[in-house]
């Protein structure tokens, strides 16, 4: 009887102790985030997307700003803080996001003033027309 109750204990403990490390297992796989590879990925294509509509040109302090933040990101990320390296990635991609806005806001005033002089241009050409007959 008690060597049954013994064995019986044991199985207890061993079924415990299993469960109580994959417990541990399961929290130390939690507490480590995975870094914002995505975020990340975002940020380098909106930044680039940037670059090549001439935001450097139109808006280079969004487009600064918006480098400053990637590569605050991506230390972050190498000193495990990968909460503030999402949050920079994200920041990141906005910041180049409003440099594109700008730049294109930016072209469309240049090419309003460009057609404003041809349309000034024109008139005038009318009424210098329109004098000679």
């Amino acid at each position: 009887m008690k060597t049954h109750m013994i064995r019986r204990a044991a199985e207890r403990l061993g079924l415990f102790t299993t469960l109580f490390l994959a417990t541990l297992t399961l929290v130390a796989c939690a507490s480590a985030p995975l870094p914002p590879t995505e975020s990340l990925t975002m940020a380098s294509d909106a930044i680039a997307n940037a670059e090549q509509a001439e935001a450097r040109r139109y808006a280079g302090a969004e487009l600064e700003e918006a480098n400053r933040h990637l590569a605050e990101a991506e230390k972050a990320v190498a000193a495990e803080r990968m909460t503030e390296a999402d949050r920079l990635a994200k920041q990141a991609r906005v910041a180049a996001e409003l440099a594109i806005a700008r730049t294109e806001a930016a072209k469309a005033a240049a090419i309003n003033r460009e057609m404003g002089r041809g349309a000034e241009a024109l008139d005038e050409e009318m009424q210098r027309q329109g004098d000679q007959q």
